[in-house]
């Protein structure tokens, strides 16, 4: 743990968690929103989230992909789509970190054309100063604008997700 700095203990990220859930029971009052789960990262944070919430919701999973197979760098698939209709639902989108919001922007439009009642985000890290894309975060968990991150949910090539903290790296070059 000697190439890590702790950004947020447990402790305090739990303690966010249980605010945001308080905060959108409050307006999700009498509604029963879709929840969406980005995969992988966001699952830590869902899975909390959705604990802390106190109205009536249907969960959804969804993964998207930069291609990998030579085509351009940025290109999104969908590699996992969502498995009901949303026209005329309330819909919150739960995502682990927002950084350039490119994924985010690309991933609302097509939600768009499926004419949702609305679409909010809710994001554990919103990194505004990195945002390439705007994309308007409506739950924030946390501000940050520290380097590269890893832990509750968040990795490095597939691991470190299990840390019940959010870490800084140190030196990327030592993982």
């Amino acid at each position: 743990m000697n190439n890590f700095r702790i950004v947020l203990t447990e402790e305090q990220i739990q303690k966010r968690v249980k605010e945001l859930g308080e905060q959108i029971t409050k307006d999700y009052n009498e509604k029963s929103p879709i929840v969406i789960c980005m995969l992988k990262g966001a699952i830590v944070f869902f899975s909390d989230v959705v604990r802390n919430l106190n109205v009536p919701l249907s969960m959804e999973f969804v993964r998207l992909s930069s291609y990998k197979n030579g085509t351009t760098a940025g290109e999104m698939e969908v590699v996992s789509d969502l498995k009901c209709d949303i026209a005329g639902k309330d819909v919150i989108i739960i995502e682990d970190i927002v950084d350039s919001g490119k994924t985010l922007s690309y991933f609302i439009k097509l939600l768009q054309e499926k004419n949702p009642a609305s679409v909010k985000i809710c994001a554990f890290l919103d990194k505004k100063a990195r945002r390439e894309v705007e994309v308007k975060v409506d739950y924030a968990g946390f501000d940050i604008d520290c380097g590269f991150v890893v832990g509750y949910g968040l990795d490095y090539a597939e691991r470190y997700r299990e840390l019940p903290f959010l870490a800084e790296v140190i030196d990327p070059s030592k993982l």
